[in-house]
């Protein structure tokens, strides 16, 4: 994280934190972890294709899965995001 371009945004019903990545950082986040205290920790997810078809193949399709039906898969692909929707599409 760069530090001088972290910032915080507080109103009466909402809180935004924004982060910079360092110049040596590369790639799209994948998760972030919050909380009061470093020992309890949670966990979110951002939205990307790769986050959703993980999610989706461990809800369609538990571990006893065979590979036909891993294969049978539907192709999912995130079109947009934005605060008050996130638009898929699934092949």
């Amino acid at each position: 994280l760069v530090s001088p371009e972290t910032g915080v945004s507080v109103s009466a019903h909402n809180v935004v934190v924004e982060l910079a990545k360092a110049p040596g950082s590369t790639g799209p986040w994948e998760k972030f972890s919050f909380g009061l205290d470093p020992s309890a920790l949670q966990e979110r997810l951002f939205v990307t294709e790769e986050n959703i078809d993980g999610f989706l193949g461990t809800a369609l399709c538990p571990s006893s899965c065979s590979q036909s039906a891993l294969e049978s898969q539907p192709l999912i692909e995130v079109l947009d995001v934005s605060e008050d929707r996130i638009q898929i599409r699934v092949e």
